[in-house]
């Protein structure tokens, strides 16, 4: 659904804390923090996920999911896919 990495890039691109994403999301800083603090796909209550989710999309953030195109015609930034390194 989110990456840990995808909330701290959002919160990145609008430059707010984990304070600030609290206070738009309704959503706990604990709660904020572990979700950033987790491997991967953040886990967590489908209820939280979707309001910190609604929060990031009202403030201007499109989170995109793996092998989705964007549904923005705004900036953005997206992660390739890893490439296996190649030996020098």
């Amino acid at each position: 659904m989110i990456t840990s990495a995808q909330m701290r890039a959002a919160r990145a691109l609008l430059g707010i804390d984990q304070r600030q994403l609290a206070a738009i999301s309704g959503v706990s800083l604990p709660t904020i923090q572990r979700m950033e603090a987790s491997e991967g796909t953040v886990r967590g209550v489908v209820d939280t996920l979707v309001k910190v989710i609604g929060a990031l999309d009202r403030a201007g953030v499109e989170l995109i999911g793996d092998n989705t195109p964007s549904q923005g015609g705004g900036r953005g930034v997206r992660l390739k896919p890893v490439k296996p390194s190649v030996p020098a």
